[in-house]
Order: structure tokens, then sequence, then C-alpha cells
């Protein structure tokens, strides 16, 4: 015998002779077979009304099974898991988690335990009845600088086993603290990016770029771009940082504003407090390179394209010694059917410097390209150095060279 849902389902040789339409039985509600078998169960001997008792027990212990499972409190969680950001030393957090009762009893919330000594707790210790909320509030003392995870043990009568609640973050003293997530300081506000790079973007996308930015000073704070292009825009998000808080800026270009075709260079600058001023200590370089449009080409353009080749796609300039310069060469060689065209070049950095005497190179020519690097100057720009060209190759249509390079103390 097996009981699913609120019908009952029995083996007809559990009771011989009973006279009762089995077939009929499996499609009928279990009270209504109950009171079957008791008016059978009368008209018995006394052999088959001992295994008819049996039976009755067994499926009235059933049925009341049933009707507990049925019937029980259950609890759902708006958000079991927090993530708090940044919180200055010693200075309190609350935490709260909504849940709700999506069952059909009263649902006890009896005990809240949580992990450490560091967080205190309280809770909606009245019944909740079905359909209705309660709260569980936890206060996090901050009283250890670091990273930090904790737990909440939650114990009802909707289920023998605890639930469970999460909060996490970095318990933060100063803005050095910041150092690993958002390594760019800019006065009490740190970024985790110092420069914008829009690279490969074709006319008519918006894309959008996002830096980090933590507030590590002691009082509320607007992140504001200032200088803002009319091809840029730029969004807080939250417009407003607490102290300790950590938010992004999101900046989206609209392509089709650009001036130019290639590369376009900016800078817009970070306002640290109400009244700041543009100047190098809040400059934020910013870079665009506005591809060609291949999709005009003829199928002889296609089938015939330059192809651009560099001797090498990095220099690494060691032995730079103060008030020096040391000079590279560059082969860019046409590997192609049809003309290599440079249409712009662009370099990043006061410290290089960079000779190109042609910008059309013909099928297998090879043009030198000179890069020196003045050492006085490495770190007199905020740019990291570098060499951008757009070209017509369709597979090589953006070029960057990246120059590493390092002043040597004299001795």
């Amino acid at each position: 015998m097996a009981v699913l849902g609120a019908y009952c389902f029995i083996d007809s040789k559990l009771i011989p002779n009973s006279g009762i339409n089995y077939k009929k039985a499996e499609k009928q509600p279990l009270f209504l077979l109950l009171y079957e078998i008791l008016f059978i169960f009368v008209s018995r001997t006394q052999q088959e009304r001992r295994l008819m008792k049996r039976i009755f027990f067994i499926v009235s212990i059933l049925w009341v099974s049933l009707l507990s499972m049925q019937a029980q409190p259950q609890v759902l969680f708006k958000n079991k898991v927090q993530d708090l950001g940044y919180i200055l030393w010693r200075n309190p957090r609350t935490i709260v988690y909504e849940f709700s009762n999506t069952g059909d009893r009263p649902l006890v919330v009896s005990k809240v335990i949580p992990s450490c000594g560091c967080t205190t707790v309280d809770w909606t210790k009245d019944p909740i009845p079905a359909g209705g909320t309660g709260q569980i509030t936890a206060v996090f003392d901050a009283e250890a600088i670091g990273h930090f995870y904790k737990d909440l043990s939650v114990i009802t009568n909707a289920s023998y086993h605890p639930f469970y609640l999460e909060f996490n973050g970095v318990v933060t003293a100063s803005s050095e603290d910041y150092s690993q997530t958002h390594p760019f300081g800019f006065g009490m506000v740190r970024l985790d990016k110092d420069e914008v790079e829009f690279e490969q973007v074709n006319k008519g996308d918006q894309p959008e770029f996002v830096i980090g930015v933590a507030n590590a000073s002691d009082k509320a704070y607007t992140p504001v771009m200032m200088h803002l292009p009319q091809y840029l825009k730029a969004k807080a998000v939250p417009e407003v940082l607490e102290k300790g808080k950590h938010g992004k800026i999101i900046l989206t270009l609209d392509t089709d504003l650009l001036p130019k075709l290639g590369i376009t260079r900016t800078s817009v600058y970070l306002s640290r407090f109400s009244g700041d001023k543009v100047g190098r200590d809040n400059e934020i370089p910013i870079s665009i390179a506005l591809l060609p449009d291949f999709s005009k080409l003829t199928s002889q353009q296609r089938n015939n394209p330059p192809e651009l080749s560099l001797s090498v796609g990095q220099l690494e300039i060691s032995g730079l010694k103060p008030g020096k310069k040391k000079a590279q060469t560059i082969l860019i060689t046409n590997k192609g059917k049809s003309n290599l065209e440079i249409y712009d070049m662009q370099v990043f950095g006061m410290a290089l410097s960079v000779n190109l005497k042609k910008t059309v190179i013909k099928p297998d020519e090879v043009v030198k390209m000179k890069v020196t690097v003045i050492a006085d100057n490495l770190n007199r720009s905020k740019s990291h150095p570098r060499i951008l060209m757009v070209t017509n190759d369709p597979n090589h249509s953006l070029v960057t060279i990246r120059v590493k390079a390092k002043v040597e103390a004299e001795k």
C-alpha cells in the first residue's frame, strides 16, 4: 500500500474477496475509501476483520503523516549573501536580512547564532503567520582590519537543519588599504585605472569603459568627471559614495560624434572635492581608435589586401642612463598584394620620439621606423609609453607597439 497526494493505492491481494472495486479505488479520494473499507469491515469474518483492522490502522497513520507534510512553515530569504564592500575601521555596520513565510503554518525563528563574537544579532521573535514577513539584523563591529567572511546560523521550525546567511567585505583604516584593488591615488579618492582606452571601435558603436572608484575619506564623496568632450558621457554608480565605500564610473563613447577617423586623444579630470580644479594630479588620459570601414571593399580589394608585418611587436629598452636617450629600429614590411597605408599614428608618452618617413608602403617593400626613448621624460607623462597605428590592412587595422624602458641609476 502506498499513499500519493490525497489518493490511496491498495494491492488487491491484501484484502481478498473484500468487494472493493480496486480500479475505482485507484482514483478515489482517501477519506471516501476509508469509509468503504469501514463498511465492508462489519460484514467480514474474525480473521478478515483482524487483517482489515491492521490495514485501517496503517492507512490512518499515513493519512495523518500526509496532512502534517502538507501543512508546515517554509522560509524564503530575500538575500542570503551580502557584500559590504569597504568599511572603515571601528565603524560598525548593520546588515539586515529580510525573509517571508511561504508555508501554511506559523514560522518561528528560535535562534540565530553568529560565527564570531564580532557580530551581535537580533530577529523577529514572534511567530510569523503564513504569508507574513520578518527580518534578522546583524551588527558587525569592524574591529579587525582586512578581508572578512562571516555567517549566521538560523534555527527555525521549518527545517531540522539550520539556514546559513553570509556577509563579507574589507575593513580599512586608510587609503593605503586600497592599494591592491585601487592602486591609483587621487587625494583621498582611489581608482583601479588611471588611463582610458577605447581600442578597435567602429562608426556607430557606443562602447563603455568602467573605472572602479573607492572613497578613502571620512565623509561622503560624489565622483564627477570634468572637461568631458561632447563624444563622452560619464555616470557614477552610485551617485554618492559614503565613506569607506566603493563604486564605479561608467564612460560611454558616442563614435558618431568623433572628429575624425583614426586615433583621437584627450584628457578628462577627476574632481576630488567640491570646487576642485583641473591639473596633472587629477588628469586621466583618454585614447580612442576609430577603425576604417572595410564593409564596402570591392571583391578585388578583398582578394588582394595589404599585409603589415613588424620585426618586433614590443620594444624593451635596457641600459638607459639618466639624462640620456636610446634608439631602436623597427622594420615594417608589406607582405600583401596592394599598397599598405598608415592612416594615422600616435605616440603616447613624452619619453617617446618616432621617425617614420613613409606612410604608403608598396608590396614587398620594407620601411624603417626609428623609436627613441628619452630618459628624463619617462616620469613626466601619465600615459603608458606606446605607439598606435591605424592602417588599411583588414587584419591589422589597429597596431599597438608597447615600449618598456627603465632608467638605470648611476653608480
